[in-house]
């Protein structure tokens, strides 16, 4: 499921936090609000960025994606 089909599902709260933390590691508690709507991440997730020891992070595509929305730029998918 790519982040565009997501997004929409996901609470304004985590949405908000996505924004505001955009690019940095994901906390359990909002990868679990993400994973409620998404699904399980895989490896060819579009949105999975590293998942490596300190956790994981969103793709570059996913942050770009959730920058130009937080501007409201037209984030259309690629």
């Amino acid at each position: 499921m790519n982040i565009q089909d997501w997004w929409p599902l996901l609470d304004s709260s985590t949405q908000q936090w996505l924004i505001n933390n955009n690019g940095d590691i994901v906390p359990p508690s909002i990868l679990d609000q993400i994973m409620a709507v998404a699904g399980q991440p895989t490896a060819d997730a579009s949105w999975v960025g590293d998942d490596g020891r300190e956790g994981l992070t969103l793709s570059d595509e996913a942050t770009d994606w959730i920058e130009q929305t937080a501007n409201g730029e037209d984030a259309e998918s690629e």
